[in-house]
């Protein structure tokens, strides 16, 4: 038979690599947590259609990596590729998104699109978001980007990683810089990569991103889009700067840096990494002014936002994670029993032992065995304390602590007295 394995991309979190993991997660979310965001939780199915009016049809994501499907009710559905087009859904459902409020949201958890899998990337993969909406200035880009930087600093990684900008203008700029660069790109279709040629009248932004080198040569003397803004795009991408540098936050406008969801406008903005294999963005965000309209039809919100891509981020943390790891021991406590009655006996208080212990891990011994075996299980545990009840114990109404990481007297201490006596020993 066949061994069972998982599905190719989409890979396992084991501990102790699980626990690493979440501490990363709840760091990010406690930092924009910090900034007022509030946490929105949505489904990872959603109707293929807000994706493909969103996203956009001739973007890769749709055209080859949704995992899409129909179900028995004929509902053509998709694993969510992206968070915010769905964030976008839930604010308009629930009537989050009005005209004249501002509203902040964060959300966190799995996403998938069929790539090639490779380091960092995967089929399905994690990110943490967060998404700001009716705030029409560059302060709310800057207090997004900010809140990266600070979690970067809590982390320990903030020199590993560097912040590119760029603005892609509003919709009409937008469109005439796209007109711009499909006529330039044309006259040197011939020279393009076949990736290239295709994108030229489907999604010609993106190949300003191409890694290819020839193609790189030649976007040297492309049209550049900030010839093609207007008064008001400059001010706002100039304001962004100054605001990024009043805050010590240091940047680098990269004018090729583009987004292949259809929905950006003005600011676009990356957090990279270097390595072997180029530079990697582990958090992208920008601008979405149009997002809003083009899924209700009628109302008219200005949106930014970012997304932390969590694989990418961890291998910045290998250090910390060899040198300082998040996780603690198995137990604080462990209960070892000598018999039935003395395991019935206490279960007659664990809970209010163990409420009085929230913040340590109380791990009661199962399995059957002798008290010496038991015990034995209690120090490859990493416990502190072993909690013994034998047969004197339950008649004495009494428990037997013996303290496991130092050279200190076994004592007994009475049931009225132990969670109180627990709370001394082992202080939060």
């Amino acid at each position: 038979m066949a061994k069972l394995r998982s599905v190719k991309g989409m890979h396992d979190l084991v501990y102790p690599e699980s626990h690493f993991f979440r501490h990363v997660e709840n760091c990010l979310i406690q930092v924009i947590s910090s900034f007022a965001y509030k946490e929105i939780r949505l489904p990872i199915l959603e109707r293929a259609e807000l994706f493909k009016r969103s996203v956009g049809e001739s973007t890769d994501i749709v055209e080859k990596e949704m995992y899409s499907f129909t179900d028995r009710g004929g509902d053509e559905l998709s694993l969510r590729p992206e968070g915010t087009a769905a964030c976008v859904r839930a604010g308009l459902q629930h009537g989050l998104l009005r005209a004249g409020r501002a509203v902040r949201l964060w959300y966190a958890g799995p996403f998938f699109r069929r790539e090639r899998p490779q380091k960092g990337r995967y089929r399905q993969f994690h990110q943490m978001a967060a998404e700001a909406y009716g705030l029409p200035g560059a302060n709310v880009e800057a207090e997004l980007i900010l809140s990266n930087a600070l979690a970067w600093q809590r982390l320990g990684c903030s020199s590993g990683i560097s912040l590119k900008i760029n603005t892609l203008g509003n919709a009409e700029e937008r469109a005439n810089y796209r007109e711009r660069l499909i006529a330039y790109l044309s006259e040197h279709q011939s020279a393009l990569d076949e990736p290239a040629r295709q994108r030229l009248r489907s999604n010609p932004l993106r190949i300003l991103d191409s890694k290819n080198e020839q193609v790189r040569e030649i976007l040297n003397d492309a049209p550049k889009i900030r010839d093609c803004l207007g008064s008001e795009s400059l001010r706002h991408f100039d304001y962004l700067q100054t605001l990024l540098s009043e805050a010590a936050v240091d940047f680098e406008i990269d004018p090729h840096m583009v987004r292949g969801l259809d929905y950006y406008t003005q600011t676009v903005f990356e957090w990279v990494l270097s390595g072997d294999r180029g530079q990697l963005a582990v958090c992208a965000g920008g601008r979405y002014d149009n997002l809003v309209e083009q899924l209700s039809g009628n109302l008219s919100l200005p949106a930014a936002g970012f997304a932390i891509g969590i694989e990418r981020l961890l291998p910045l943390l290998e250090n910390q994670r060899a040198d300082n790891p998040p996780h603690r021991q198995d137990a604080s406590v462990y209960i070892a029993v000598s018999s039935k009655d003395a395991e019935r006996f206490v279960w007659r208080f664990i809970a209010e032992v163990r409420r009085g212990l929230a913040e340590h891990n109380v791990l009661m011994h199962c399995g059957g065995g002798g008290l010496s075996s038991q015990l034995k299980h209690a120090d490859r545990s990493g416990a502190t304390l072993a909690l013994i009840v034998g047969d004197d114990e339950v008649r004495e109404r009494s428990v037997s602590l013996k303290f496991l990481r130092e050279e200190r007297a076994q004592e007994k201490v009475p049931i009225d007295s132990l969670p109180s006596r627990l709370r001394r020993l082992l202080p939060c």
